[in-house]
């Protein structure tokens, strides 16, 4: 692209769940330019990304949070992402160990403790069942199935079909979940707006541990997540029909940072 641009930019990863974040608090950055966004994310022209993340100025929190997908179209809300602007934002200086920021679905708290990064998510009172399969709003639409094996499942033909196929153009995450243990479960997941598996996703695993729960697969009410990127922990209590105090728990690392021209 030749816009005449000269971005800085920093790479942070989440369970392998991995993101450009900018510093936009200087409102540099173009935000409806679609294809500036596409092209950021694309792993073979650009720098590569699951999504980019803008850190922006905000009057009634720390900061603000604005998410694109990899298609670069602003979404909903990225758990992982959430984490890993927190991170960004210490490395920045803006915060200390605990913050409230604003995204796309409200406020959202957030502390740091050895080495990783605890994102409150909303809280979640709706989910509807079918025979085989739950769907529900962890502040992005997600699909969580059970599956009686998940090595050697072509996540990206299954999760397009369902994508697609249930939910249409506007689309839904598809979650694929293997029961370990009373406490423990496997997640693959097909990100719609990355369409293709991720390594990881947060409001994806969030979404499965409050399923699997609502539905009897277990009676824990601290999840542990087996995602290919790596583990994360799924907190909540439950008041009535209302899932509360839902935190989603692990690491969010930086890997570099650079400057691009476009």
């Amino acid at each position: 692209m030749d816009l005449g641009l000269q971005l800085s930019f920093f790479k942070y990863q989440g369970t392998g769940n991995d993101f450009i974040i900018i510093d936009n608090r200087l409102e540099i950055f173009p935000k409806n330019n679609t294809k500036l966004v596409a092209f950021l994310c694309n792993r073979k022209f650009g720098i590569g990304a699951d999504g980019l993340i803008l850190l922006e100025s905000d009057t009634m929190s720390d900061f603000k949070m604005v998410y694109y997908n990899a298609d670069g179209h602003q979404s909903t809300m990225c758990g992982n992402g959430g984490r890993c602007i927190v991170a960004f934002a210490r490395k920045l200086g803006i915060i200390n160990d605990s913050t409230q920021f604003s995204a796309v679905d409200g406020l959202h708290s957030a502390h740091i403790a050895n080495g990783l990064v605890t994102l409150y998510m909303n809280e979640v009172d709706e989910i509807r069942s079918k025979p085989k399969y739950h769907f529900l709003n962890t502040g992005s639409p997600h699909h969580v199935q059970l599956m009686e094996e998940l090595d050697g499942m072509d996540v990206k033909l299954e999760g397009a079909k369902l994508r697609y196929g249930l939910y249409g153009q506007e689309g839904s995450n598809i979650n694929f979940v293997q029961k370990v243990d009373n406490d423990t479960f496997k997640v693959r997941t097909y990100e719609r707006g990355v369409e293709d598996e991720t390594l990881s996703c947060g409001t994806g695993v969030t979404a499965v541990a409050i399923a699997m729960h609502h539905y009897g697969n277990t009676s824990a009410e601290q999840i542990h997540i087996e995602t290919i990127g790596g583990p994360l922990t799924v907190s909540f209590q439950k008041k009535g029909d209302t899932y509360t105090n839902v935190t989603l728990t692990g690491p969010a690392e930086f890997v570099f940072k650079g400057e691009i021209a476009c």
